[in-house]
């Protein structure tokens, strides 16, 4: 198996046998780095995924001889499988190409190496940013406890899992007057998710200030029609004759998302939802 020229296709070409190929590479302790950090990534594709792979990606996880990275990567590959077992559940086998038993497992094992302090912050962070994927009872404390943290890795993976564990606006809000480039395109994207009202004018100011950076300016597409769809689709409607593809094809995603319709309120109270930071 060539992983190399494998990699560089699209999974939906990949040959019908690439589940096994694959549970063959990740289990291949004479296989290269490089060739083991393709097999982690292709590996968590929904086309391939099932349970013998989930359990082969979450060993490399745990595995302390194995590259921080790749470890990291093998957590984020299972994050996909768990937010779709948490959003169809498992009453029908059809919906979710893993089973119910292998999803507790994973949680439960993220769950026990995330709180090992002994584990490379790569690999926490990780296992943390792919578990809320499927959000659990631990997680809005380790958010707290990672967005607290001078570190501003942990600080960025702290509000890239705001979008999917919810009850921090204040911290989103907070989050969106970052310097750090990053932590500030991750509140944009959380407070599309959370749906902070508050954040609008500053997501307004993105969207029609002339130099706003691509990456930040796609973020607040998505985020315009979660918070306020309709004054949204106004202002991007003069997006669409942009020269950027890039863009113009996420105005489209966007505006087919929200349909043009929903209602804003300028006096909803996001502090309502939030809990106590401190």
């Amino acid at each position: 198996m060539d992983l190399t020229v494998l990699h560089a296709m699209d999974p939906w070409d990949w040959p019908k046998d690439m589940p096994s190929q694959l549970l063959k590479a990740l289990t291949d302790n004479q296989l290269s780095s490089d060739d083991l950090m393709k097999a982690v990534e292709m590996a968590g594709e929904y086309c391939v995924i099932n349970d013998d792979l989930v359990l082969a990606l979450l060993t490399i996880v745990g595995q302390a001889d194995k590259p921080d990275k790749i470890r990291g990567v093998a957590a984020i590959a299972l994050g996909p499988v768990l937010e779709d077992a948490d959003t169809y559940g498992f009453e029908d086998p059809d919906d979710v190409p893993i089973s119910e038993a292998s999803y507790n497992t994973v949680q439960d094992t993220f769950e026990k190496l995330y709180f090992d302090i002994d584990l490379p912050k790569e690999v926490r962070r990780r296992i943390l940013e792919a578990s809320v994927r499927a959000p659990q009872s631990w997680h809005k404390e380790a958010i707290r406890m990672a967005y607290a943290d001078p570190d501003k890795d942990w600080q960025l993976t702290a509000v890239f899992c705001m979008r999917y564990v919810h009850g921090f606006k204040k911290q989103i809000l907070k989050a969106l007057e970052s310097t750090d480039h990053e932590i500030h395109c991750e509140a944009v994207r959380a407070a599309g998710a959370s749906e902070v009202h508050a954040a609008w004018h500053h997501i307004e100011m993105l969207l029609t200030h002339e130099t706003t950076e691509k990456s930040l300016l796609l973020a607040a597409i998505d985020a315009s029609v979660m918070i306020h769809p309709k004054q949204a689709s106004a202002l991007l409607a003069g997006l669409l004759d942009s020269d950027d593809d890039d863009i113009v094809d996420v105005v489209n995603e966007a505006l087919a998302t929200s349909g043009g319709s929903g209602v804003y309120d300028d006096d909803d109270d996001d502090e309502g939802d939030d809990d106590d930071w401190y």
